[in-house]
């Protein structure tokens, strides 16, 4: 089944959607952004897509509309847009409930979440993306569930208070994990190091955290409760008080997990 989609949105997400639907057969009918010229930009790179800075799809030809928009942004563009009949909204948020499109002119809602991390111009398979899907309606879900096998993609259907569960988590294991390595970078450089010595010990620790789980994965001074270590570790961080902090909280959490 192939559908006429358009996209309400020109961020990361709608950069990769966009291209992954259209490869997949879709039609990317529009692509609408505040700013026209970053639609131009997201359209150019697809098959007779118009760009539009306006929320009027009367006459559009799509019937699923996709909001690749940050969450803040989602309840006022849903009451905004205007579309035409027997049209589904989707957002793409992993925090935002599926309530929050309830005001819109659609005759169909859901949710279509990738749990992914994407960036321009870094290409990512589809087909290793899992997607989130809530909608209260069964013509809604089946639609989603093909869309999602066009992707080739592992899909679960998930309500809004467990897809926020998961969405907080996804925020520890990728966006905390990527600022932690961040800090261990510039620890490095602060003593003029390469930090090219540590990526080997990132990729074991990451695949033997995936391989064998987290907690048997865990190992440091902390796991160890080796007191000494971290005191002289916390001293050394004496040049930023809020980086010691960090290691002292982090530290004694696993030290608190190993009581568990």
């Amino acid at each position: 089944m192939k559908f006429n989609i358009a996209i309400i949105g020109t961020g990361n997400v709608a950069w990769h959607l966009s291209s992954a639907l259209e490869n997949a057969g879709h039609v990317i009918t529009e692509i609408y952004g505040r700013d026209l010229e970053k639609a131009e930009k997201i359209a150019s790179r697809l098959y007779g897509t118009e760009a539009q800075d306006h929320l009027d799809f009367t006459e559009s030809q799509a019937n699923l509309y996709v909001m690749a928009v940050s969450d803040q942004a989602i309840g006022e563009l849903a009451e905004a847009i205007i579309l035409p009949e027997e049209s589904m909204l989707l957002h793409t948020s992993g925090n935002m409930a599926l309530d929050i499109l309830s005001y819109s002119s659609a005759d169909y809602t859901g949710i279509l979440y990738p749990l992914q991390s994407f960036t321009k111009g870094r290409e990512i398979g589809f087909e290793e993306v899992p997607f989130l899907l809530e909608t209260m309606e069964s013509k809604a879900l089946r639609i989603l569930k093909k869309l999602c096998e066009s992707l080739s993609s592992p899909y679960y259907v998930v309500p809004s208070k467990e897809r926020r569960a998961i969405h907080v988590a996804a925020v520890f294991a990728s966006n905390f994990t990527n600022h932690l390595i961040g800090i261990s970078e510039s620890i490095i450089k602060r003593q003029g190091l390469e930090f090219d010595m540590l990526k080997p010990l990132i990729i074991e620790q990451v695949n033997k955290t995936l391989q064998l789980g987290a907690k048997a994965a865990q190992t440091g001074p902390a796991k160890r409760e080796d007191f000494d270590t971290l005191e002289n570790h916390h001293d050394f961080l004496h040049y930023n008080a809020q980086l010691a902090e960090i290691y002292r909280l982090i530290s004694q959490d696993i030290i608190d997990s190993n009581q568990l």
